[in-house]
């Protein structure tokens, strides 16, 4: 087996396998790496011993594309034979248009935490009808429990999950039930404990400086094996786990100033690999950016990637549902129908306009005609909208049973592809809060006094924030799978069922021409209706009934009919007023 690591400022560097020292050479044709060859098998403990710049002083340093490390980021790599594991059937993709997306954190979609255990609740999402599972990050990170976005070794899998086979086993179980898998994947930081780059090479640079300190190296000098260490990394995760695509996570904090842009370089990648193995592996960025280029194909001047979080929607909706104005909402919430009314015909509310949480015009226009409305993904909750509250409470928290079915009627008809958050299909009560697990107890102390100290700044007493690093806190964050089965938590479940189900049975919902798209509001009586297609769809967020003018709208003349309604309601008459109940919703078809 050939052993390989780029260390480009070491004297010597070694091989430690099993226990016994090997010596490594320089390879003539690839400056900075060395490499050696011995016979290893599936498990084989190894890391590297570096002399000189940047030394290990002796220490066993793990290998920086390690595809596994047993005792956790701190200790020894291990051999994986990804061709042992044995895979059942075929796989041909599925794509972004006409999907609905699941975020899943495996830590918490069950109180055992591991793949095996959430794999064995995959039923519940295909009977629910989503299509796609994306997962929150899987890389190693130090102790048990946490986010997963502070993880190191980019190419491992987190051993407490159940390691690279554990993730096999669950992509495995959902693509026997026609279900597609997407991982999340951090490149713009690594955590700050059990991150051993630096000592190999300059994975990072000063030149750039981000929130989480120096940025990872995109554009300096030795930047080149850099980018190729991320690239490999996601390209692994496509090959080796059969994953079928990957959310970028935050790309705006992306230091990069090189003529051809890494996101560039990846989105090419994966499409090269997506045509390779003969099924779609779409890239969706998390951006802050308010920017179309970001999903603009390559050949007409974009990055290239295949879809982006809309952050603008989720506020529009955020504010409107619950008239929270605060931080970012500001911008949303003087008038949030008219928000939202935005965003579902433009994409972003942000497109040159003025934004005052930032003190400037903010954002770039879409192009609504050339642009399929599917590249934009919309979502009423995720990990970051909920677990970045002080409390971590869900919508679910304040929300009566009726604006919770609004806000499922407006993400799962809306044009964008549509996202769910763990549990939100339920209304779960659980909180989803911030944990951590670190092993540092410095580095325990720092975010626990940060986070208090953070929240303080906006009135919470210290006491009220929950502890990061108390077990309690990620244990209240686990869902509670008999919620389901329990009202009013099974109306609304069955509520998500059927919007889930009539996208897709009508082609009108899953329409990506975000140019036909025709809304009409009133702010005062709180109610938003738009049209796609032969549907129109209707909400009203307000504790009143509302009278509905639809008339002008209608088409053929052939009168409406109830395809689907949150509460009892008749069609619109002959004057085409519609009579909607007060907190409900309704999608109604021509003829």
């Amino acid at each position: 087996m050939l052993f390989e690591v780029w260390a480009p400022d070491a004297d010597e560097v070694g091989l430690r396998l099993a226990g016994e020292p090997r010596a490594m050479e320089r390879d003539p044709a690839r400056s900075g790496w060395w490499t050696a060859e011995a016979p290893a098998s599936d498990g084989d403990r190894y890391g590297f011993v570096l002399d000189g710049a940047g030394g290990s002083d002796g220490r066993v340093l793990p290998d920086p594309r390690s595809r596994r490390q047993p005792d956790g980021p701190d200790g020894e790599s291990a051999v994986v034979d990804h061709s042992l594991f044995e895979w059942h059937g075929g796989w041909a993709g599925r794509g972004l248009a006409g999907a609905v997306l699941y975020e899943l954190h495996i830590g918490t979609y069950t109180e055992e935490g591991t793949f095996d255990a959430a794999a064995a609740r995959l039923g519940h999402l295909a009977e629910l009808g989503v299509t796609h599972v994306s997962l929150m990050p899987v890389c190693p990170f130090p102790g048990t429990h946490g986010w997963g976005y502070e993880g190191v070794s980019l190419w491992a899998v987190h051993e407490p999950y159940g390691g690279p086979d554990g993730l096999k086993r669950f992509v495995d179980t959902a693509h026997g039930l026609g279900l597609a898998v997407l991982l999340d994947v951090v490149h713009n930081h690594l955590g700050p404990s059990g991150n051993h780059l630096p000592a190999f090479g300059p994975y990072f640079t000063e030149t750039h400086h981000t929130p989480w300190g120096a940025a990872v190296n995109l554009d300096a000098p030795g930047s080149d094996e850099v980018r190729a260490f991320l690239l490999g990394s996601a390209l692994a995760w496509l090959r080796d786990y059969r994953l079928d695509g990957l959310r970028l996570d935050a790309i705006h904090a992306l230091a990069d100033g090189r003529a051809l842009t890494f996101l560039e370089e990846l989105s090419t990648a994966a499409d090269a690999l997506a045509a390779e193995l003969g099924r779609p592996l779409p890239l969706i960025a998390e951006s802050d950016l308010c920017d179309p280029r970001t999903t603009t194909p390559r050949e007409s001047g974009g990055i290239g990637l295949h879809a982006q979080w809309n952050d603008d929607f989720h506020h529009a909706l955020h504010t409107a549902l619950t008239g929270e104005s605060q931080g970012y909402y500001a911008d949303f919430a003087q008038a949030p129908l008219a928000a939202v009314a935005k965003t579902v015909t433009s994409a972003f509310f942000h497109n040159g306009t003025y934004s005052s949480f930032r003190g400037r015009t903010h954002g770039r226009p879409v192009d609504i005609v050339r642009t399929p409305a599917h590249r934009f993904v919309g979502y009423a909750q995720t990990h970051d909208q909920i677990g970045n509250r002080a409390l971590g409470d869900r919508l679910s928290a304040t929300l009566s049973p009726g604006l919770l079915a609004c806000a499922a009627t407006l993400v799962l008809t809306g044009p964008f592809t549509p996202m769910l958050f763990m549990g939100e299909e339920w209304g779960a009560r659980t909180p989803w809060q911030f944990f951590t697990d670190h092993t540092d107890p410095d580095l325990a102390e720092a975010v626990r006094s940060g986070r208090r100290r953070e929240f303080a700044a906006h009135g919470w007493p210290a006491n009220d924030i929950p502890d990061p690093q108390d077990p309690a806190t990620r244990n209240r964050s686990c869902l509670d799978w008999d919620e389901p089965a329990r009202e009013p938590h099974a109306r609304l479940h069955a509520w998500y069922r059927e919007l889930i189900a009539l996208r897709r049975a009508l082609p009108d919902l899953h329409d990506p021409d975000l140019a036909s798209v025709r809304t009409a509001h009133d702010e005062q009586a709180r109610w938003l209706a738009y049209r796609r297609g032969d549907l129109r769809i209707a909400v009203n967020l307000g504790e009143k009934p509302a009278t509905i003018p639809l008339g002008n709208g209608r088409r053929r003349g052939g009168g409406d009919r109830v395809v689907a309604a949150w509460e009892p309601v008749e069609a619109p008459g002959g004057d085409g007023l519609l009579h909607l109940p007060p907190e409900s919703g309704v999608v109604l078809a021509d003829g």
